[in-house]
């Protein structure tokens, strides 16, 4: 099975067999797997570990007192749920886990240690920081300028490339483990809300959703209606300087 990371940072680094090699010492640490529905890391928690997604999906997010809650990122397999343990003396939101989660905990100095001997995974890294950054703006215009039909198709859009680039996607369908009451909370509406949006894109043909999976019959025809541009999520986009 092809290591998730390694074909995560391959999108910003031609790496050499030296750096795979590193990067799959990386994803050989201690397994942990997380159930449907647990935390991985609380807010407030002291990170010590950093923790690579290699399987499920996981979920940033904060919550009120109330209970109220809003997801403000997906985690899906390759992905780091906390890579800045340098620096955070607490944790300032929590993760968990929407399906089953396997996933690998590094010790900073052995992260630190393959960054220092490979610049071009450090880069990469760099540039995998820089697509969460401009994932986290493109969230923000979701949530405060799009209607509920662009918001729900943007995110089917971008799960969709996300998963497509790693290969997780079967021709046109992937995964789709959030729930009703999950979509709402990453985009911002009642569950009731996302109910009525998900009947009109049946309705329109634009997606199916059956058994936690996504299919996508015309994918042009939703990233229109979603007014989606995939510039920011720089896939494919190797630098010739970055060529091992």
């Amino acid at each position: 099975m092809q290591n998730p990371l390694v074909t995560k940072l391959e999108q910003f680094a031609r790496l050499s067999d030296e750096d795979q090699r590193a990067l799959h010492t990386l994803t050989s640490q201690p397994v942990r797997r997380y159930q449907p529905d647990t935390d991985i890391v609380c807010e407030g928690d002291v990170p010590q570990t950093i923790r690579l997604v290699l399987s499920g999906w996981a979920y940033r997010y904060k919550q009120l007192p109330d209970g109220r809650r809003q997801v403000v990122a997906l985690i899906l397999p390759g992905d780091l749920c906390v890579d800045n343990v340098f620096v955070l003396s607490e944790m300032d939101h929590s993760i968990g886990a929407l399906n089953d989660v396997t996933l690998v905990e590094i010790p900073p100095a052995v992260f630190e240690a393959v960054m220092t001997v490979h610049p071009r995974v450090t880069r990469a890294l760099g540039w995998a920081s820089l697509v969460n950054a401009a994932m986290q703006r493109e969230w923000v215009l979701n949530l405060g300028r799009r209607v509920a039909v662009e918001r729900l198709t943007h995110l089917f859009c971008e799960v969709f490339y996300r998963l497509r680039a790693i290969g997780l996607t079967q021709e046109d369908s992937c995964e789709m483990p959030l729930t009703q009451t999950e979509l709402a909370d990453v985009i911002g509406m009642t569950p009731v809300h996302v109910n009525r949006v998900l009947q009109t894109l049946r309705r329109q043909k634009l997606v199916e959703l059956r058994g936690r999976r996504l299919t996508i019959p015309d994918l042009e025809a939703l990233e229109r209606a979603a007014l989606f541009t995939p510039n920011y999520l720089h896939l494919g986009r190797v630098e010739a300087q970055f060529d091992a």
